[in-house]
Protein backbone atom coordinates (compact mmCIF):
# COMPACT_ATOMS: atom_id res chain seq x y z
CA UNK A 1 0.00 0.00 0.00
CA UNK A 2 1.02 3.39 -1.06
CA UNK A 3 3.64 5.01 1.79
CA UNK A 4 2.58 8.10 4.16
CA UNK A 5 2.84 10.98 3.01
CA UNK A 6 5.52 13.43 4.18
CA UNK A 7 3.16 16.13 5.33
CA UNK A 8 0.76 13.61 6.67
CA UNK A 9 -2.46 15.29 5.02
CA UNK A 10 -5.53 13.62 3.57
CA UNK A 11 -8.77 14.09 2.61
CA UNK A 12 -10.23 11.34 5.71
CA UNK A 13 -9.20 9.74 8.57
CA UNK A 14 -9.97 6.81 9.36
CA UNK A 15 -9.09 5.24 12.80
CA UNK A 16 -10.09 1.63 13.09
CA UNK A 17 -9.92 -1.12 10.66
CA UNK A 18 -12.67 -3.36 11.43
CA UNK A 19 -15.66 -4.00 10.81
CA UNK A 20 -16.99 0.02 10.08
CA UNK A 21 -12.85 1.07 9.80
CA UNK A 22 -13.10 -1.36 6.46
CA UNK A 23 -16.86 0.33 5.38
CA UNK A 24 -15.30 3.78 5.85
CA UNK A 25 -11.70 3.09 3.95
CA UNK A 26 -14.11 1.62 0.93
CA UNK A 27 -16.72 4.27 0.52
CA UNK A 28 -14.52 7.34 1.23
CA UNK A 29 -11.68 6.04 -1.56
CA UNK A 30 -13.82 4.92 -3.52
CA UNK A 31 -15.50 8.56 -3.61
CA UNK A 32 -12.10 9.72 -4.53
CA UNK A 33 -11.08 10.47 -1.59
CA UNK A 34 -7.45 9.90 -0.23
CA UNK A 35 -7.95 8.39 2.82
CA UNK A 36 -5.33 6.90 5.81
CA UNK A 37 -6.81 4.29 7.90
CA UNK A 38 -4.94 4.21 10.88
CA UNK A 39 -4.67 0.66 13.09
CA UNK A 40 -3.23 0.62 16.43
CA UNK A 41 -2.06 -3.20 15.76
CA UNK A 42 -0.22 -4.98 13.73
CA UNK A 43 -0.49 -5.99 9.80
CA UNK A 44 -1.87 -9.36 9.09
CA UNK A 45 -0.42 -11.78 6.62
CA UNK A 46 -3.30 -14.76 6.00
CA UNK A 47 -0.99 -16.97 4.53
CA UNK A 48 1.24 -16.96 8.02
CA UNK A 49 -1.26 -15.88 10.88
CA UNK A 50 -4.85 -17.70 9.46
CA UNK A 51 -4.68 -21.09 11.46
CA UNK A 52 -7.83 -22.46 10.84
CA UNK A 53 -6.33 -25.73 8.68
CA UNK A 54 -3.71 -26.10 11.24
CA UNK A 55 -3.92 -29.42 13.39
CA UNK A 56 -3.94 -29.25 16.92
CA UNK A 57 -0.65 -32.00 17.10
CA UNK A 58 1.00 -29.20 14.96
CA UNK A 59 0.78 -26.87 18.73
CA UNK A 60 2.92 -27.07 21.47
CA UNK A 61 0.03 -27.17 23.32
CA UNK A 62 -2.44 -28.48 20.85
CA UNK A 63 -4.64 -25.45 21.27
CA UNK A 64 -4.56 -24.65 24.08
CA UNK A 65 -3.73 -21.40 25.19
CA UNK A 66 0.12 -21.20 26.57
CA UNK A 67 0.51 -20.80 30.13
CA UNK A 68 2.33 -17.66 29.72
CA UNK A 69 0.06 -16.41 27.35
CA UNK A 70 -3.16 -16.87 29.84
CA UNK A 71 -1.17 -14.35 31.99
CA UNK A 72 -0.60 -11.59 29.77
CA UNK A 73 -4.42 -12.37 28.28
CA UNK A 74 -6.33 -12.56 32.04
CA UNK A 75 -9.47 -11.12 30.38
CA UNK A 76 -9.48 -12.27 27.10
CA UNK A 77 -9.17 -15.92 27.29
CA UNK A 78 -12.73 -15.37 28.81
CA UNK A 79 -13.79 -15.37 25.20
CA UNK A 80 -13.91 -18.82 23.46
CA UNK A 81 -11.93 -17.85 20.42
CA UNK A 82 -9.16 -16.67 22.43
CA UNK A 83 -6.95 -19.89 22.51
CA UNK A 84 -3.61 -21.37 20.88
CA UNK A 85 -4.81 -20.92 17.89
CA UNK A 86 -6.45 -17.05 17.82
CA UNK A 87 -4.92 -15.84 20.38
CA UNK A 88 -2.81 -13.89 17.94
CA UNK A 89 -5.96 -12.00 17.49
CA UNK A 90 -6.49 -10.54 20.80
CA UNK A 91 -4.86 -7.68 22.87
CA UNK A 92 -2.30 -8.44 25.64
CA UNK A 93 -4.21 -6.89 28.67
CA UNK A 94 -1.14 -5.97 30.68
CA UNK A 95 -0.50 -3.52 27.63
CA UNK A 96 -4.09 -2.92 27.48
CA UNK A 97 -5.24 -2.08 31.15
CA UNK A 98 -9.02 -0.64 32.22
CA UNK A 99 -10.16 -0.71 35.49
CA UNK A 100 -13.70 -1.52 36.91
CA UNK A 101 -15.50 -2.10 40.64
CA UNK A 102 -14.39 -5.87 41.30
CA UNK A 103 -18.32 -6.22 42.37
CA UNK A 104 -19.31 -5.13 38.89
CA UNK A 105 -16.79 -7.16 36.43
CA UNK A 106 -16.58 -6.23 32.74
CA UNK A 107 -14.86 -8.26 29.77
CA UNK A 108 -13.72 -6.01 27.61
CA UNK A 109 -12.15 -8.36 24.82
CA UNK A 110 -10.29 -6.51 22.25
CA UNK A 111 -8.16 -7.34 18.78
CA UNK A 112 -5.85 -5.09 17.91
CA UNK A 113 -4.46 -6.20 14.31
CA UNK A 114 -5.45 -4.75 10.64
CA UNK A 115 -8.69 -6.45 10.27
CA UNK A 116 -9.47 -5.90 13.96
CA UNK A 117 -12.49 -7.96 15.41
CA UNK A 118 -13.58 -8.58 11.94
CA UNK A 119 -11.31 -11.29 12.03
CA UNK A 120 -12.61 -12.99 14.72
CA UNK A 121 -16.16 -11.89 14.76
CA UNK A 122 -19.63 -14.20 15.21
CA UNK A 123 -20.71 -13.28 11.72
CA UNK A 124 -24.51 -13.47 12.54
CA UNK A 125 -26.14 -10.80 10.97
CA UNK A 126 -29.64 -9.10 11.43
CA UNK A 127 -31.57 -6.06 10.33
CA UNK A 128 -33.51 -4.29 12.95
CA UNK A 129 -36.61 -2.65 12.18
CA UNK A 130 -38.96 0.06 13.74
CA UNK A 131 -39.57 -2.35 16.65
CA UNK A 132 -36.21 -1.53 17.52
CA UNK A 133 -36.03 2.04 16.19
CA UNK A 134 -38.72 3.09 17.75
CA UNK A 135 -38.81 1.54 21.25
CA UNK A 136 -36.99 3.92 23.37
CA UNK A 137 -39.53 7.10 22.15
CA UNK A 138 -42.99 4.25 22.39
CA UNK A 139 -41.64 3.69 25.89
CA UNK A 140 -40.05 7.06 27.14
CA UNK A 141 -36.76 5.50 27.45
CA UNK A 142 -33.33 7.45 26.90
CA UNK A 143 -33.84 8.94 23.81
CA UNK A 144 -35.36 8.82 20.40
CA UNK A 145 -33.31 7.39 17.69
CA UNK A 146 -32.85 10.06 14.72
CA UNK A 147 -33.66 7.42 12.48
CA UNK A 148 -35.98 4.99 11.40
CA UNK A 149 -35.97 1.77 9.58
CA UNK A 150 -36.57 3.21 5.55
CA UNK A 151 -33.46 5.79 6.43
CA UNK A 152 -31.38 2.62 6.87
CA UNK A 153 -33.12 -0.26 4.77
CA UNK A 154 -31.12 0.92 0.99
CA UNK A 155 -28.07 1.03 2.62
CA UNK A 156 -28.81 -2.57 4.12
CA UNK A 157 -29.30 -3.50 1.24
CA UNK A 158 -25.92 -2.01 -0.02
CA UNK A 159 -23.80 -3.69 2.30
CA UNK A 160 -25.59 -7.13 1.96
CA UNK A 161 -24.94 -7.23 -1.36
CA UNK A 162 -21.27 -6.45 -1.44
CA UNK A 163 -20.85 -8.70 1.71
CA UNK A 164 -22.54 -11.70 0.77
CA UNK A 165 -24.55 -12.89 3.24
CA UNK A 166 -26.48 -16.41 3.30
CA UNK A 167 -30.24 -16.60 5.00
CA UNK A 168 -33.78 -18.14 5.01
CA UNK A 169 -36.26 -15.28 4.17
CA UNK A 170 -39.21 -16.05 6.86
CA UNK A 171 -41.18 -12.60 5.80
CA UNK A 172 -41.11 -11.17 9.86
CA UNK A 173 -42.02 -7.86 9.85
CA UNK A 174 -40.09 -7.37 13.17
CA UNK A 175 -36.95 -9.28 11.55
CA UNK A 176 -36.75 -7.88 7.81
CA UNK A 177 -35.59 -10.18 5.12
CA UNK A 178 -32.56 -9.37 3.25
CA UNK A 179 -30.11 -9.90 0.41
CA UNK A 180 -29.70 -13.07 0.55
CA UNK A 181 -27.16 -15.94 -1.01
CA UNK A 182 -28.49 -19.43 -0.80
CA UNK A 183 -29.27 -20.25 3.19
CA UNK A 184 -26.90 -23.18 4.62
CA UNK A 185 -28.83 -26.48 4.85
CA UNK A 186 -30.39 -27.35 8.61
CA UNK A 187 -29.91 -30.93 9.72
CA UNK A 188 -32.57 -33.39 10.23
CA UNK A 189 -32.95 -33.07 13.75
CA UNK A 190 -32.69 -28.88 13.15
CA UNK A 191 -35.67 -28.93 10.87
CA UNK A 192 -37.98 -31.26 13.12
CA UNK A 193 -37.41 -28.75 16.28
CA UNK A 194 -38.57 -26.29 13.65
CA UNK A 195 -41.59 -27.93 12.89
CA UNK A 196 -42.21 -29.33 16.08
CA UNK A 197 -41.99 -25.52 17.17
CA UNK A 198 -44.28 -24.37 14.00
CA UNK A 199 -47.35 -26.50 14.85
CA UNK A 200 -47.09 -25.60 18.19
CA UNK A 201 -47.02 -21.93 17.88
CA UNK A 202 -48.17 -21.02 14.54
CA UNK A 203 -45.31 -18.53 13.57
CA UNK A 204 -45.68 -16.38 17.18
CA UNK A 205 -42.52 -18.63 17.68
CA UNK A 206 -40.18 -19.68 14.34
CA UNK A 207 -37.00 -21.83 14.21
CA UNK A 208 -34.88 -20.77 11.13
CA UNK A 209 -31.12 -21.05 9.56
CA UNK A 210 -28.92 -18.60 11.33
CA UNK A 211 -27.97 -15.37 8.84
CA UNK A 212 -24.92 -14.94 8.28
CA UNK A 213 -21.46 -13.60 6.76
CA UNK A 214 -20.49 -16.58 5.21
CA UNK A 215 -20.58 -17.21 1.39
CA UNK A 216 -22.98 -19.86 0.34
CA UNK A 217 -21.06 -19.52 -3.18
CA UNK A 218 -18.60 -17.72 -5.15
CA UNK A 219 -19.13 -13.70 -4.70
CA UNK A 220 -17.35 -11.04 -6.26
CA UNK A 221 -13.98 -12.95 -6.45
CA UNK A 222 -14.28 -14.56 -2.57
CA UNK A 223 -14.80 -18.42 -2.70
CA UNK A 224 -17.61 -20.19 -1.66
CA UNK A 225 -16.81 -21.53 2.04
CA UNK A 226 -16.03 -25.04 2.10
CA UNK A 227 -17.13 -25.76 6.10
CA UNK A 228 -14.12 -26.59 7.77
CA UNK A 229 -15.23 -25.28 10.73
CA UNK A 230 -13.55 -22.66 13.03
CA UNK A 231 -14.06 -19.37 10.91
CA UNK A 232 -12.14 -17.70 14.35
CA UNK A 233 -8.93 -18.65 13.34
CA UNK A 234 -8.93 -16.75 9.73
CA UNK A 235 -10.15 -17.57 6.34
CA UNK A 236 -7.46 -18.21 3.62
CA UNK A 237 -10.35 -18.13 0.91
CA UNK A 238 -12.04 -15.27 2.17
CA UNK A 239 -15.45 -17.27 2.17
CA UNK A 240 -16.45 -14.95 5.27
CA UNK A 241 -16.50 -11.39 5.38
CA UNK A 242 -14.16 -9.31 7.24
CA UNK A 243 -12.39 -5.65 5.91
CA UNK A 244 -9.24 -7.61 5.54
CA UNK A 245 -11.18 -10.06 3.03
CA UNK A 246 -13.75 -7.41 1.49
CA UNK A 247 -13.68 -4.00 2.59
CA UNK A 248 -9.94 -3.17 3.00
CA UNK A 249 -8.94 -4.83 -0.38
CA UNK A 250 -11.73 -2.79 -2.09
CA UNK A 251 -10.45 0.43 -1.20
CA UNK A 252 -6.51 -0.45 -1.88
CA UNK A 253 -7.72 -0.88 -5.70
CA UNK A 254 -8.57 2.21 -5.79
CA UNK A 255 -4.71 3.59 -5.31
CA UNK A 256 -5.81 5.96 -2.85
CA UNK A 257 -5.07 4.14 0.26
CA UNK A 258 -2.69 4.66 3.14
CA UNK A 259 -2.71 2.02 5.86
CA UNK A 260 -0.83 2.26 8.61
CA UNK A 261 -0.20 -0.11 10.96
CA UNK A 262 1.03 0.15 14.98
CA UNK A 263 -0.81 4.17 15.23
CA UNK A 264 -2.03 3.67 18.41
CA UNK A 265 -4.35 6.56 18.01
CA UNK A 266 -4.55 9.68 21.57
CA UNK A 267 -6.82 11.98 20.58
CA UNK A 268 -8.37 14.12 18.10
CA UNK A 269 -7.06 17.60 17.20
CA UNK A 270 -9.22 20.16 17.40
CA UNK A 271 -9.12 23.66 16.29
CA UNK A 272 -11.38 26.11 18.44
CA UNK A 273 -11.16 29.10 15.78
CA UNK A 274 -12.47 26.65 12.64
CA UNK A 275 -14.64 25.13 14.81
CA UNK A 276 -13.30 22.14 13.46
CA UNK A 277 -11.42 18.89 13.95
CA UNK A 278 -7.89 19.07 12.44
CA UNK A 279 -6.12 15.78 12.46
CA UNK A 280 -5.91 13.14 15.39
CA UNK A 281 -2.35 12.56 17.66
CA UNK A 282 -1.19 9.70 17.35
CA UNK A 283 2.14 7.48 19.01
CA UNK A 284 3.92 4.91 16.88
CA UNK A 285 3.40 1.50 18.25
CA UNK A 286 6.92 0.46 18.07
CA UNK A 287 9.07 3.62 19.07
CA UNK A 288 6.33 5.16 20.81
CA UNK A 289 6.82 8.54 18.71
CA UNK A 290 4.39 10.64 18.54
CA UNK A 291 3.29 12.59 15.69
CA UNK A 292 0.25 13.86 14.15
CA UNK A 293 -1.62 13.47 11.00
CA UNK A 294 -3.96 15.94 9.45
CA UNK A 295 -7.51 15.06 7.25
CA UNK A 296 -10.11 16.92 6.19
CA UNK A 297 -12.76 14.80 8.19
CA UNK A 298 -12.36 12.22 10.73
CA UNK A 299 -13.63 8.87 10.99
CA UNK A 300 -13.91 6.91 14.35
CA UNK A 301 -13.94 3.30 13.89
CA UNK A 302 -11.82 1.96 16.82
CA UNK A 303 -14.38 0.17 18.68
CA UNK A 304 -17.11 1.44 20.68
CA UNK A 305 -15.79 2.25 24.00
CA UNK A 306 -12.15 2.66 22.11
CA UNK A 307 -13.68 5.72 20.01
CA UNK A 308 -15.47 7.16 23.45
CA UNK A 309 -11.57 7.00 24.68
CA UNK A 310 -10.30 8.95 22.25
CA UNK A 311 -12.77 11.64 22.47
CA UNK A 312 -12.73 11.71 26.46
CA UNK A 313 -9.11 12.16 25.88
CA UNK A 314 -9.52 15.02 23.30
CA UNK A 315 -9.32 17.69 25.50
CA UNK A 316 -9.25 21.62 24.49
CA UNK A 317 -10.49 24.75 26.15
CA UNK A 318 -13.89 24.61 24.74
CA UNK A 319 -14.30 20.78 25.14
CA UNK A 320 -12.26 20.04 28.36
CA UNK A 321 -14.89 16.93 29.29
CA UNK A 322 -13.90 15.72 25.90
CA UNK A 323 -13.87 16.27 22.28
CA UNK A 324 -17.60 16.69 21.11
CA UNK A 325 -19.54 16.93 24.53
CA UNK A 326 -21.44 19.91 24.85
CA UNK A 327 -24.26 17.54 25.76
CA UNK A 328 -22.25 15.67 28.77
CA UNK A 329 -23.10 12.47 27.85
CA UNK A 330 -20.14 11.19 25.84
CA UNK A 331 -19.48 7.84 27.87
CA UNK A 332 -22.74 7.27 29.28
CA UNK A 333 -25.42 4.87 28.24
CA UNK A 334 -22.89 2.18 27.16
CA UNK A 335 -24.75 -1.39 26.51
CA UNK A 336 -24.06 -4.33 25.74
CA UNK A 337 -26.10 -7.74 24.75
CA UNK A 338 -27.32 -9.91 27.84
CA UNK A 339 -26.52 -13.85 26.73
CA UNK A 340 -26.41 -17.25 28.90
CA UNK A 341 -30.35 -18.27 29.44
CA UNK A 342 -31.16 -21.79 27.46
CA UNK A 343 -31.66 -25.18 27.73
CA UNK A 344 -30.23 -28.40 26.55
CA UNK A 345 -32.39 -31.59 25.43
CA UNK A 346 -32.17 -34.99 24.11
CA UNK A 347 -33.91 -35.40 20.68
CA UNK A 348 -34.77 -38.93 20.67
CA UNK A 349 -35.60 -40.88 17.59
CA UNK A 350 -33.40 -39.83 14.28
CA UNK A 351 -30.46 -41.82 15.83
CA UNK A 352 -30.17 -43.43 12.53
CA UNK A 353 -29.44 -40.30 10.66
CA UNK A 354 -26.43 -38.19 11.12
CA UNK A 355 -24.53 -35.10 9.18
CA UNK A 356 -21.46 -34.50 8.05
CA UNK A 357 -19.24 -31.44 7.87
CA UNK A 358 -18.56 -28.42 9.80
CA UNK A 359 -21.06 -25.89 9.20
CA UNK A 360 -19.92 -22.35 10.65
CA UNK A 361 -23.83 -21.44 11.35
CA UNK A 362 -26.35 -22.35 13.71
CA UNK A 363 -30.03 -22.03 14.02
CA UNK A 364 -31.75 -18.89 15.13
CA UNK A 365 -35.19 -18.43 16.75
CA UNK A 366 -36.19 -14.23 16.40
CA UNK A 367 -37.36 -12.12 18.89
CA UNK A 368 -41.35 -13.13 20.31
CA UNK A 369 -41.36 -11.22 23.46
CA UNK A 370 -43.22 -8.16 23.24
CA UNK A 371 -43.98 -7.93 19.48
CA UNK A 372 -47.99 -8.67 19.10
CA UNK A 373 -48.58 -8.62 22.79
CA UNK A 374 -47.36 -7.13 25.78
CA UNK A 375 -45.33 -9.11 28.21
CA UNK A 376 -45.18 -7.34 31.46
CA UNK A 377 -42.45 -9.52 33.12
CA UNK A 378 -39.59 -7.42 31.47
CA UNK A 379 -39.59 -4.32 28.44
CA UNK A 380 -38.12 -5.38 25.15
CA UNK A 381 -37.12 -8.93 24.18
CA UNK A 382 -34.78 -11.52 23.22
CA UNK A 383 -33.88 -13.96 20.30
CA UNK A 384 -32.07 -17.32 20.58
CA UNK A 385 -28.95 -18.78 18.61
CA UNK A 386 -28.62 -22.32 18.79
CA UNK A 387 -27.57 -25.84 17.06
CA UNK A 388 -28.70 -29.41 16.73
CA UNK A 389 -25.88 -32.13 16.81
CA UNK A 390 -24.67 -35.38 17.90
CA UNK A 391 -22.41 -36.01 20.71
CA UNK A 392 -19.48 -38.24 19.21
CA UNK A 393 -16.21 -38.70 20.93
CA UNK A 394 -15.99 -35.82 23.20
CA UNK A 395 -18.23 -37.58 25.12
CA UNK A 396 -15.24 -40.23 26.16
CA UNK A 397 -15.09 -37.85 29.24
CA UNK A 398 -17.08 -40.76 30.45
CA UNK A 399 -16.14 -43.68 28.33
CA UNK A 400 -13.54 -45.56 29.73
CA UNK A 401 -11.05 -48.24 27.69
CA UNK A 402 -7.99 -49.17 26.31
CA UNK A 403 -6.43 -50.72 22.70
CA UNK A 404 -8.66 -51.69 19.40
CA UNK A 405 -11.66 -52.03 21.43
CA UNK A 406 -11.86 -48.86 23.03
CA UNK A 407 -10.92 -46.90 20.08
CA UNK A 408 -13.59 -48.74 17.93
CA UNK A 409 -16.27 -47.37 20.93
CA UNK A 410 -15.18 -43.89 19.98
CA UNK A 411 -16.17 -44.44 16.01
CA UNK A 412 -19.84 -44.50 17.88
CA UNK A 413 -22.10 -41.77 17.90
CA UNK A 414 -24.23 -40.48 21.26
CA UNK A 415 -27.74 -39.03 21.06
CA UNK A 416 -28.91 -36.03 18.79
CA UNK A 417 -28.55 -32.80 21.34
CA UNK A 418 -30.14 -29.56 20.54
CA UNK A 419 -29.70 -26.23 22.52
CA UNK A 420 -30.85 -22.77 22.83
CA UNK A 421 -28.96 -19.94 23.84
CA UNK A 422 -30.28 -16.45 24.54
CA UNK A 423 -29.16 -12.72 23.40
CA UNK A 424 -31.40 -10.23 24.97
CA UNK A 425 -31.76 -6.37 24.98
CA UNK A 426 -30.30 -4.51 27.81
CA UNK A 427 -31.66 -1.02 28.29
CA UNK A 428 -29.94 2.17 27.62
CA UNK A 429 -28.83 3.80 31.74
CA UNK A 430 -27.28 6.66 32.13
CA UNK A 431 -25.50 5.23 35.31
CA UNK A 432 -23.38 2.49 32.83
CA UNK A 433 -20.82 4.57 31.77
CA UNK A 434 -17.13 5.18 31.36
CA UNK A 435 -14.96 7.44 32.22
CA UNK A 436 -10.83 8.68 32.10
CA UNK A 437 -9.03 6.93 35.06
CA UNK A 438 -6.81 9.73 36.56
CA UNK A 439 -4.49 6.82 37.44
CA UNK A 440 -3.96 4.30 35.20
CA UNK A 441 -2.16 4.42 31.40
CA UNK A 442 -1.70 1.98 29.14
CA UNK A 443 1.71 0.78 27.34
CA UNK A 444 1.96 3.64 25.15
CA UNK A 445 1.44 5.56 28.20
CA UNK A 446 -2.70 7.11 26.95
CA UNK A 447 -4.97 7.68 29.63
CA UNK A 448 -7.01 4.36 30.02
CA UNK A 449 -11.19 3.78 31.22
CA UNK A 450 -12.51 3.30 33.84
CA UNK A 451 -15.88 1.21 33.23
CA UNK A 452 -18.87 1.22 35.43
CA UNK A 453 -21.50 -1.30 33.40
CA UNK A 454 -23.44 -3.48 35.08
CA UNK A 455 -26.81 -5.27 34.55
CA UNK A 456 -30.63 -4.11 35.62
CA UNK A 457 -33.30 -6.11 36.87
CA UNK A 458 -34.45 -6.04 33.09
CA UNK A 459 -31.85 -7.80 31.79
CA UNK A 460 -31.86 -10.44 34.91
CA UNK A 461 -35.31 -11.04 34.30
CA UNK A 462 -35.02 -11.38 30.45
CA UNK A 463 -32.45 -14.32 31.46
CA UNK A 464 -34.86 -16.27 33.65
CA UNK A 465 -37.08 -16.04 30.81
CA UNK A 466 -34.89 -17.44 28.31
CA UNK A 467 -33.98 -20.12 30.57
CA UNK A 468 -38.02 -20.93 30.41
CA UNK A 469 -38.91 -20.60 26.97
CA UNK A 470 -36.26 -22.75 25.80
CA UNK A 471 -37.32 -25.32 27.58
CA UNK A 472 -40.64 -25.08 26.53
CA UNK A 473 -39.30 -24.96 23.42
CA UNK A 474 -37.78 -28.40 23.62
CA UNK A 475 -40.57 -29.60 25.15
CA UNK A 476 -42.69 -29.20 22.36
CA UNK A 477 -40.34 -30.58 19.80
CA UNK A 478 -40.16 -33.43 22.33
CA UNK A 479 -37.17 -33.21 23.53
CA UNK A 480 -36.37 -35.66 26.87
CA UNK A 481 -33.59 -35.18 29.80
CA UNK A 482 -33.93 -31.29 29.81
CA UNK A 483 -31.31 -28.54 31.30
CA UNK A 484 -32.02 -25.44 32.14
CA UNK A 485 -29.49 -22.67 32.55
CA UNK A 486 -28.64 -19.35 33.49
CA UNK A 487 -25.11 -18.05 33.28
CA UNK A 488 -23.73 -15.26 35.26
CA UNK A 489 -21.48 -13.46 32.48
CA UNK A 490 -20.50 -10.23 32.73
CA UNK A 491 -21.12 -6.89 30.66
CA UNK A 492 -18.51 -7.03 27.86
CA UNK A 493 -18.46 -10.76 27.41
CA UNK A 494 -20.78 -10.84 24.61
CA UNK A 495 -18.46 -8.70 22.72
CA UNK A 496 -21.54 -6.30 21.66
CA UNK A 497 -20.21 -2.97 23.67
CA UNK A 498 -22.65 -0.49 22.68
CA UNK A 499 -23.33 3.21 22.93
CA UNK A 500 -21.45 6.12 24.72
CA UNK A 501 -21.54 8.40 21.74
CA UNK A 502 -25.65 8.11 20.92
CA UNK A 503 -27.05 9.93 18.16
CA UNK A 504 -30.28 11.94 18.85
CA UNK A 505 -32.27 14.69 17.53
CA UNK A 506 -31.05 16.87 20.52
CA UNK A 507 -27.47 18.32 20.86
CA UNK A 508 -28.45 18.97 24.38
CA UNK A 509 -28.95 14.88 25.14
CA UNK A 510 -27.19 13.39 22.30
CA UNK A 511 -22.87 13.59 20.75
CA UNK A 512 -24.46 12.52 17.23
CA UNK A 513 -26.88 13.14 14.69
CA UNK A 514 -28.83 11.13 12.39
CA UNK A 515 -25.86 10.85 10.17
CA UNK A 516 -23.45 9.89 12.78
CA UNK A 517 -22.00 13.78 12.45
CA UNK A 518 -20.49 14.86 15.40
CA UNK A 519 -23.38 17.67 16.53
CA UNK A 520 -20.87 20.12 17.68
CA UNK A 521 -17.69 19.10 15.57
CA UNK A 522 -19.47 19.38 11.61
CA UNK A 523 -16.18 16.82 10.27
CA UNK A 524 -16.38 14.78 13.00
CA UNK A 525 -18.15 11.28 12.51
CA UNK A 526 -18.69 8.33 15.05
CA UNK A 527 -20.02 5.24 13.00
CA UNK A 528 -18.71 1.97 14.95
CA UNK A 529 -21.04 0.35 17.93
CA UNK A 530 -20.49 4.03 20.13
CA UNK A 531 -23.13 5.45 18.04
CA UNK A 532 -25.92 3.22 19.24
CA UNK A 533 -28.78 4.85 20.73
CA UNK A 534 -30.41 1.17 22.16
CA UNK A 535 -29.58 -2.01 21.45
CA UNK A 536 -32.15 -4.15 20.50
CA UNK A 537 -31.06 -7.79 20.76
CA UNK A 538 -29.86 -8.67 16.98
CA UNK A 539 -25.93 -8.91 16.65
CA UNK A 540 -25.39 -5.29 15.63
CA UNK A 541 -22.66 -5.32 13.19
CA UNK A 542 -24.67 -5.07 10.24
CA UNK A 543 -26.33 -2.25 11.26
CA UNK A 544 -23.16 -0.77 12.19
CA UNK A 545 -22.23 -1.55 8.24
CA UNK A 546 -24.71 -0.09 6.93
CA UNK A 547 -24.57 3.48 9.42
CA UNK A 548 -21.38 3.69 8.15
CA UNK A 549 -21.76 3.86 4.44
CA UNK A 550 -24.77 5.93 4.80
CA UNK A 551 -22.77 8.22 6.88
CA UNK A 552 -19.91 8.37 4.48
CA UNK A 553 -21.83 9.07 1.37
CA UNK A 554 -23.60 12.18 3.84
CA UNK A 555 -19.96 13.22 4.46
CA UNK A 556 -18.93 13.48 1.21
CA UNK A 557 -21.95 15.23 -0.41
CA UNK A 558 -21.64 17.84 2.23
CA UNK A 559 -17.54 18.00 1.66
CA UNK A 560 -17.96 18.68 -1.95
CA UNK A 561 -21.18 21.19 -1.27
CA UNK A 562 -18.49 22.83 1.05
CA UNK A 563 -19.74 22.38 4.44
CA UNK A 564 -16.89 20.00 5.58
Amino acid sequence: MANIAKKNIYDAIVVGSGISGGWAAKELTEKGLRTIVLEAGRPINPAQDYTEHVPPWELRHRGRLDPKQSQEQFIQKNSGACDGFAGKFFVSDKENPYSFDSNQPFHWIRGRQVGGRSITWGRQVYRWSDLDFEANHREGIAVDWPIRYPDIAPWYDYVEEFAGISGQAEHLPHLPDGKFLPAMAMNCAELAVREAIQKKFNRQRLLTIGRTAVLTENHKGRLACHYCGPCERGCITRSYFSSLNATLPAAEATGRLTLRPHSVVHSVLYDEKSDRATGVRVIDGQTREEIEIYGRMIFLCASALESVRILLNSVSRRFPHGLANSSGVLGRYVMDHTMGGGAVGTLPGLEEHDYFSQRPNGIYVPRFRNVNDEFPAFQRGYAFQGRAFRERWERGVALKGFGADFKQSLKGYGPWRTVFYGFGECLPRHSNFVEIDPNLRDHWGIPALKIQVGWGENERAMLKDMSDTAVELLEAAGARDLTPFIEDNPPGLTIHEMGGARMGRDPKTSVLNGHNQAHDVKNLFVTDGACMTSSACQNPSLTYMALTARACDFAVRQMREGHI
